[in-house]
């Protein structure tokens, strides 16, 4: 991989790590749905006046928009909402990994490596300890309906991926910067339509009508940087190098993710949720990179 492309990969993670940091910051002063249907509306306008839209029928830009978009991050942005530590959402929502695996292997007929089910009873093993201190811990640093809403998100994403493999092997020379925009404009009315219902109105109607400079850089951030750009640069680094060489960089998120979180937010972990996270990082990394190799050692003096 070139240089070049090995800066823009590791500036993509760092977007993406302080992504959960930001949207945790834009949550103390905007109810959840009404932050992502604004994000989601600055993804696609007015960016569809200018990038033409995918040659696919519309009901597969549904099915990628209501994973990939609504789907996670309603769940995700709920999850930090409901007081899921920015950090760990960061590392949990890479469950989506597993999830992706498990359902090609349901829905499309891949088949799964001994490596990959290693990872998965390992990530699983990592979850329910993180379960068992949100539990212990009644409602501390980690609440189990954060956890679980988290795991939700990855499943969405999941789907998301299938989806995503399904357009482009069926409907094949689509970029993915058109499939982006024009698939934003899918979330916008679930999430305007589930802030009316459910986020608080009168914190709605107040983070509109006195909006505060931190929110329009929120906002930007979500939509710009992770969205736009993060998603546009990755896409193409897929598309022009082998996926070894460029999904195992997505295991530097969640180290980005919790360092932010405690760098800028002060978030800590217990000993058991330490224990948790380093279990699901394992797990990632045997999944991605295998199990390791081990040699026989030459006797001495051979």
């Amino acid at each position: 991989m070139a240089v070049r492309d090995r800066l823009l990969a590791l500036l993509v993670v760092i977007i993406w790590g302080v992504n959960f940091v930001i949207i945790k910051y834009g949550l103390q002063n905007m109810p959840p749905f009404l932050l992502a249907g604004l994000r989601f509306l600055l993804v696609a306008l007015p960016a569809i006046f200018f990038i033409p839209r995918p040659q696919l029928p519309w009901k597969w830009l549904t099915l990628y928009g209501l994973t990939m978009s609504f789907g996670q991050f309603a769940l995700l942005f709920l999850a930090i909402k409901v007081g899921m530590p920015a950090g760990l959402a960061s590392l949990v929502l890479q469950a989506q990994v597993f999830f992706t695996l498990l359902l090609a292997m349901l829905l499309l007929g891949d088949r799964l490596r001994v490596n990959h089910l290693v990872g998965i009873v390992i990530a699983t093993a990592g979850m329910l300890l993180l379960a068992q201190a949100s539990l212990q811990q009644g409602g501390g640093a980690v609440p189990l309906a954060g956890l679980l809403l988290t795991l939700g998100a990855a499943l969405s994403w999941a789907l998301g991926n299938i989806a995503n493999k399904k357009i482009m092997s069926t409907f094949r020379r689509q970029g993915i910067l058109p499939l982006v925009v024009w698939s934003a404009l899918i979330p916008i009315l679930p999430f305007f339509a589930c802030s009316w219902l459910f986020d608080d109105r009168q914190m709605a109607i107040d983070s509109l009508r006195h909006l505060r400079l931190s929110s329009v850089l929120v906002i930007g951030y979500l939509a710009f940087a992770a969205t736009l750009f993060g998603y546009s640069i990755w896409g193409s680094l897929l598309a022009r190098y082998e996926t070894w060489r460029v999904a195992p960089l997505a295991l530097l998120v969640p180290l980005v993710g919790l360092a932010s979180a405690w760098l800028l937010m002060g978030e800590t972990l217990s000993t058991l949720q330490l224990a948790g996270a380093l279990c699901v990082l394992a797990g990632m990394a045997v999944n991605m990179f295998g199990l390791p190799r081990w040699r026989p050692v030459a006797a001495a003096g051979k």
